[in-house]
């Protein structure tokens, strides 16, 4: 009998600090190559806009390390995103209505209470309103490596409460990229988009496994959906959708089920290189003597008080609403005070706030460096928060069951 690999999720929590940490060093290390003097600073910003390989669309222009990046590598992720969302509602922690409820019910509280903040903040002004859903997503990785730093000091539950709470919040990041960020449609590039994805289903239908089949239609997808206008990105949920899953409640990474599969072979490179490439592609802040002050322009703060304010307001307050009425149960093994440390930590936005801050202001470079100064400033306030607290109230419990001398 072939040994069984871990769960996915299991797996994913264990690693996740080690990714966490790896994305870190490369957003670091894109701030320091960002701010060296003189030409060594521009040379940052000149190879990642440098014209690298075919003209691919007309509309987004030559390809460039950053657009690769931005559009390319993290369809990739976008593809591991899928897989996990499709697994979690057909086979896992999400399967069932009544394990969907807490869930659901904070994700979407807590993007809409960001949104809201964002807007309240900004004053209704229209050439920030773009910008709205930069602070309603959670970046997983940062969140759960947290997490996984703190050990023991957190209960199972509320890791599994995040992931499934950013598992749905990555969903409504999709939704919002698809619906609300795309600009200029090409009708022909979109049906032949629609015709793969008809097609990859029935691969499905008349029960093709064969993963290179699925690879070869999720690459004809991307480069279609890049024709078409909308952002290339949402092709690797869309193509995750049609890859096979063999529901396995007893084996749960059986290796005949191919979404099990792709998923344990995307997820290393996923978190060890595409994630940090994005980072440090995309975290490269310029600093100044007018940068700080810059923080407290209406776009920045907005941002950063988004992820801070309304991610924890809409998270907790929706877990909370829904111990006091029934609807939903409070994570076992976790009191108060731990949901309100999770409910933080889902202000940690980085990547995909980064990545919806690039697309809300496409043509001003200027926005989108304020928005990427308000995500930094949000996501490092959520995580040291975040952070305290759930180290903080840890530590009575632990002397607590210490034996006494």
């Amino acid at each position: 009998m072939s040994r069984r690999q871990p769960s996915v999720i299991r797996a994913f929590l264990r690693s996740q600090a080690g990714g966490a940490v790896l994305l870190m060093i490369a957003s670091a290390l894109a701030m320091i190559a960002a701010n060296l003097p003189g030409a060594a600073g521009h040379l940052y910003h000149d190879l990642l806009h440098a014209p690298v390989g075919p003209l691919l669309s007309s509309a987004i222009g030559p390809m460039t390390p950053h657009l690769w990046i931005n559009d390319g590598l993290m369809a990739i992720f976008f593809l591991l995103v899928g897989l996990e969302i499709k697994r979690e509602f057909v086979d896992g922690e999400l399967s069932t209505w009544e394990r969907r409820r807490l869930p659901v019910l904070a994700a979407v509280a807590g993007m809409v209470a960001p949104a809201l903040v964002y807007l309240l903040v900004t004053g209704g002004r229209s050439d920030l309103g773009d910008g709205w859903a930069i602070p309603a997503a959670t970046d997983i990785a940062f969140a759960i490596g947290v997490l996984a730093l703190l050990g023991d000091r957190a209960p199972a539950s509320l890791k599994l409460v995040l992931t499934a709470i950013a598992i749905v919040d990555d969903m409504g990041a999709v939704a919002i990229i698809a619906l609300f960020y795309t600009q200029h449609l090409d009708v022909a590039a979109l049906g032949g988009a629609a015709a793969v994805l008809a097609a990859l289903f029935g691969l499905n239908r008349i029960g093709v496994k064969a993963l290179p089949a699925y690879l070869i239609g999720f690459l004809l997808l991307w480069y279609l959906t890049l024709l078409s206008g909308v952002h290339a990105t949402v092709a690797g949920v869309l193509a995750a959708m049609a890859v096979p899953l063999r529901r396995t409640p007893a084996a749960p990474d059986a290796q005949d089920s191919p979404l099990h599969r792709l998923e344990h072979g995307i997820h290393p490179w996923s978190a060890y290189l595409i994630v940090p490439l994005f980072g440090f592609a995309n975290a490269g802040l310029v600093l100044n003597g007018g940068t700080f002050a810059a923080l407290l322009a209406p776009l920045p703060l907005a941002v950063a008080l988004g992820l801070f304010i309304g991610k924890q307001l809409g998270i907790f307050g929706a877990i909370w609403v829904a111990a006091r009425l029934g609807i939903a149960e409070r994570p076992g093994g976790a009191g108060w005070g731990q949901v309100y440390g999770m409910a933080l930590l889902c202000g940690i936005g980085f990547t995909m706030s980064l990545f919806i801050g690039a697309l809300a202001f496409p043509t001003a470079p200027a926005l989108i460096e304020e928005a990427k100064g308000g995500v930094l400033m949000g996501s490092l306030l959520s995580a040291l928060a975040g952070y305290g607290v759930l180290r903080w109230i840890a530590a009575p419990a632990r002397r607590a069951a210490e034996p006494s001398a």
